[in-house]
């Protein structure tokens, strides 16, 4: 009886776990989320304080987060990246780590990891009921008012480090930092900036220097900081801020100048990749010295000599430590960090696919140099004829057109457009289910792209759209034989794949109909020795297509 014992715990796990995303999903669009978005557009301070009640009301005090020896990173491009690197250094030390970050790519509590495991389903579901019922319980009090699904999700995070007690936690910024609901942290151990370019333009500023100023607004007074290298504008206006504010800045170096006693391998792939790890170096390392100075310290006053001695252990202590462990955990820390949906390859049999969630022109221009410079070797390997297939969307304000264009030289024999949909066909999944955007404007969107796509390699459109899918699916077209447009991923992989992926074959995925027509378009991918399939321009998109080719990323 045991197994069906079991097998009936683990239906009530995932049924308990699945009310508490669907419950967390409803703080995507409530109507005091919204009203909350407009009142502080114009005071953007307004958003910490806001941050600072919800956090009290959740049973938490700003000063309690001191304890989690934070890692603050911001950036536009690399955060993300970077503090996996870090906690993956830390890691291998022996800490006990967590790390919040975001997007998910598959599941929510993707988001928040200890020692770079997401937090299982039993724990999430434990500390988001314990969180969401003191918030429930005192929203009369406060207006009916709940936190938005990031700040809730943040909220959430702090809880979950301290309740687990982590040695340290890393938190990667939502978007920019002056404001961003992570910077109610009031004491971090060392902060870090990864590259900065454009992007969220309507919240951050419509230049690179706005930008910097909201970055380097994690800046501390008496935190050392350190950032890649910048452009000068962004460079000079975060030197202002940090002498503003009060710390040091540091200007990471080249990886290659820590490599004297030869090269360093990184789990990540990507030339970009090197900066984000320098910057990992020099916040590990940071926090490694800070965390031998505290260990022989007390709150308490010591006379000189006294001092000169604790100052002399740490020292000690911290030598001997580094060097017992820098040539294995630093070295191996920077080879084994994962971090899906970045630079990430894939093959399953003929099929090879190249994931990575480039959203912005300047990491769109990174991951084309990423992709020509591993697909000439997977090329020669396949020992015959490769059809290349681009699979693209972006969301919100990007500028789709420019990364567009970014793409065309890389020669796509198609280019498929997909709304950010994992199925049509409704399934339990609310892991990635967004209410904020409606289908119709998704598919208006990839309808778009389709065009700028067309424009761009000089093609005529064509009088009269064709319709790809019947059988009551949403309404899409294509508008000439080397671009179409799906209505969702798991239909756009399996038309790419042409049952050549036995992962996408399960007998368990539902096979959506497709038009004789459209069959017949897609013989060169039936013919072909070998399919490679670059999928970017969203992480939501990588997200969804690591859903149907990663089953156990499902687990």
């Amino acid at each position: 009886n045991q197994p069906k014992h079991s097998s009936l715990r683990s239906c009530s796990v995932m049924n308990v776990f699945q009310d508490a995303v669907c419950t967390l999903n409803t703080l995507q669009t409530n109507a005091s989320a919204l009203e909350q978005v407009k009142r502080e557009r114009g005071h953007p301070e307004l958003q910490l304080q806001a941050m600072r009640g919800f956090l009290q009301r959740a049973g938490l005090k700003v000063e309690e987060l001191d304890r989690l020896n934070i890692i603050h990173v911001t950036g536009t491009k690399g955060k993300g990246s970077t503090c996996a690197f870090t906690e993956q250094i830390l890691r291998n030390y022996g800490f006990r780590t967590g790390f919040y970050s975001s997007p998910h790519l598959v599941q929510v509590r993707e988001r928040i990891r200890i020692n770079g495991q997401p937090i299982g389903k039993e724990l999430f579901t434990k500390y988001f009921w314990q969180v969401y019922r003191r918030l429930e319980d005192t929203k009369e009090a406060h207006g009916g008012s709940m936190p938005a699904y990031f700040r809730f999700l943040t909220i959430l995070a702090f809880n979950v480090f301290l309740q687990e007690k982590v040695d340290l936690a890393v938190i990667e910024v939502g978007i920019g930092g002056a404001y961003d609901c992570t910077n109610i942290i009031r004491r971090p151990w060392v902060c870090g900036i990864s590259s900065l370019g454009i992007d969220h333009t309507s919240i951050l500023g419509d230049t690179i220097e706005k930008i910097a100023w909201q970055k380097g607004g994690i800046f501390k007074l008496g935190v050392p900081a350190f950032t890649v290298k910048q452009p000068v504008g962004p460079m000079k206006v975060l030197q202002e801020r940090a002498e503003e504010i009060g710390c040091s800045l540091s200007v990471c170096p080249d990886l290659e100048e820590y490599e004297s006693e030869g090269s360093l391998r990184l789990g990540l792939a990507g030339h970009h990749q090197r900066r984000n790890a320098s910057l990992a170096l020099q916040l590990s390392h940071t926090w490694l010295q800070r965390h031998f100075l505290t260990g022989v310290w007390k709150n308490t006053l010591y006379t000189p000599n006294k001092i000169l001695v604790h100052l002399a252990i740490a020292a000690f202590m911290y030598i001997q430590y580094i060097y017992t462990h820098t040539v294995y955990d630093i070295f191996t820390g920077l080879a084994e960090t994962e971090w899906p949906g970045r630079n990430q390859t894939l093959k399953h049999g003929p099929v090879t696919y190249f994931l990575d969630g480039a959203h912005t022109t300047r990491s769109m221009l990174a991951c084309v140099r990423w992709f020509n410079e591993v697909t000439p070797q997977h090329e020669r390997n396949a020992g015959g004829s490769v059809v290349r297939v681009l699979l693209f969307n972006a969301t919100g304000e990007r500028d789709c057109a420019a990364m567009l264009k970014l793409l065309v030289p890389c020669h796509f024999d198609f280019a498929v457009f997909c709304p950010n949909i994992t199925e049509a066909i409704a399934t339990c999944n609310a892991d990635q289910q967004n209410f904020n955007v409606s289908v119709e404007n998704m598919l208006t969107r990839c309808l778009d792209n389709q065009q700028s796509w067309r424009v761009l390699n000089g093609q005529e459109e064509k009088p009269e759209a064709e319709l790809l899918i019947g059988g009551g699916l949403p309404l899409v077209a294509e508008r000439h034989s080397d671009t179409l447009v799906f209505p969702c991923i798991l239909s756009a992989l399996q038309w790419i794949s042409q049952g050549r992926d036995s992962v996408l074959s399960n007998p368990n995925k539902c096979i959506i109909p497709l038009k004789p027509s459209i069959n017949a378009k897609a013989a060169p991918l039936r013919e072909a020795v070998s399919i490679h399939v670059l999928i970017t321009g969203s992480l939501h998109l990588v997200g969804g297509a690591l859903k149907h080719l990663d089953p156990a990323l499902n687990s």
